[in-house]
């Protein structure tokens, strides 16, 4: 599994990447390892707010379908419209291609609560036992 260093993460298993007054989120890598195969991802509506923990997403696999909630608040700017018919891609490139949502976060500093890619990675290993 990967964790890549720049980005912050969520216990429900969301990444979140933040430069200057966008920010970019989506499924880790552990997630989708968990998902299996996804076969549908579901997003939001450019233009809608949303709070911290508050439910942005779905997606199916072929194991379980799950939601994806915001890391931190703030509104949806942009959406990865190619997931509809890509959402395997969640699988293969969970931080790069599969980024789900872009947004202007409403307080940034909610950011630096989330845990870093250390504490995320000793979080998933406790998990796994």
């Amino acid at each position: 599994m990967y964790f890549p260093a720049d980005l912050r993460y969520t216990k429900n298993d969301e990444w979140v990447r933040l430069d200057r007054n966008t920010a970019t989120a989506g499924l880790t890598d552990y997630a989708q390892e968990q998902l299996s195969d996804i076969v549908f991802v579901e997003l939001p509506a450019v233009g809608k707010t949303l709070k911290n923990g508050e439910s942005f997403a779905s997606v199916e696999s072929v194991k379980a379908a799950a939601e994806v909630y915001m890391p931190i608040g703030g509104t949806i700017t942009e959406i990865n419209e190619g997931l509809s018919e890509t959402p395997e891609a969640v699988n293969q490139d969970p931080y790069g291609k599969a980024w789900m949502v872009r947004f202007t976060p409403s307080d940034a500093s909610e950011f630096k609560a989330l845990m870093d890619a250390a504490a995320y990675e000793a979080y998933c290993k406790e998990r796994a036992h």
